[in-house]
């Protein structure tokens, strides 16, 4: 697994929590041809995601796995130790890549990036993430780290640009992880998103998704449950935006976010 797969399009699984279609959901979208699959601590379904990867007829060294640690297991001997966890309940012995889910709760500069960075330095992760940070945040981390910042995860979304967060990224070297990519549904009945649909023969979904797979260095992790969903999604690939399109879906832009809550870093 090359760095470069971590782009285009990957499984969320946020709100997946039963077990039985969680790993159904896991093995029908490895099996549609996806790489990338996201989870997290807080999602309570890391064994559900295990179970589908070991069901799926697809080698663990294809699959890019990624894992966020909870934001009450961040200090540095509680990362290492519900990192253990994970793995475990993921049946892997290491990980593509691990989050810091938020900078926030027990998040400590310090002491929490000095345990992603024994954990990476021991092979058991291969990359370290962080979610949820704002530049101040990428700054800090990066004075902290020896290693480097692999992904920024943040909201990201026709409605949410997140131009700063972008541009962050493309000059310091990371990727960006765009979570609810489909603005939890609300955009699905934008008439521009409708009309440029339209006129690709596809759904919104497909060309929201198409959008954000074509910005330099974004990768788009949508939840999907059903089989039909998670084919949608993946039928992205067919749709190639003109000019014309992209500068609408610019115009969307409205700094709105589906994920928002005092204390939140961007406050």
């Amino acid at each position: 697994m090359t760095e470069l797969d971590l782009h285009g399009l990957g499984l969320g699984t946020w709100e997946n929590a039963d077990p039985d279609q969680c790993a159904e959901s896991v093995r029908t979208a490895l099996e549609a041809g996806y790489r990338h699959i996201d989870t997290a601590q807080a999602y309570e379904n890391e064994a559900a995601v295990g179970d589908g990867i070991a069901a799926a007829s697809v080698p663990r060294e294809e699959v890019f796995l990624a894992t966020k640690v909870d934001t009450g297991n961040l200090a540095g001997e509680d990362v290492l130790a519900t990192t253990r966890e994970s793995l475990e309940k993921l049946g892997t012995d290491y990980l593509d890549l691990l989050y810091v889910h938020w900078p926030i709760d027990t998040y400590d500069a310090a002491d929490t990036l000095a345990a992603f960075q024994q954990l990476y330095d021991e092979g058991t992760i291969r990359h370290i993430g962080v979610s949820n940070f704002e530049p101040r945040h990428l700054d800090e981390a990066r004075e902290v780290l020896d290693a480097p910042v692999f992904a920024n995860q943040v909201e990201l979304h026709p409605y949410l640009q997140q131009a700063e967060v972008r541009e962050y990224a493309a000059e310091h070297g990371h990727h960006v992880v765009a979570y609810s990519p489909l603005a939890r549904a609300e955009l699905l009945d934008d008439p521009v998103l409708s009309d440029i649909a339209e006129k690709h023969d596809a759904s919104v979904a497909q060309v929201s998704l198409a959008w954000l797979r074509e910005l330099d260095g974004v990768a788009a992790i949508p939840k999907a449950t059903s089989a039909e969903h998670i084919r949608d999604n993946w039928g992205s690939y067919d749709v190639t935006l003109d000019d014309e399109d992209r500068d609408r879906i610019a115009d969307l832009d409205q700094g709105h976010r589906e994920v928002d809550f005092e204390g939140a870093p961007w406050r």
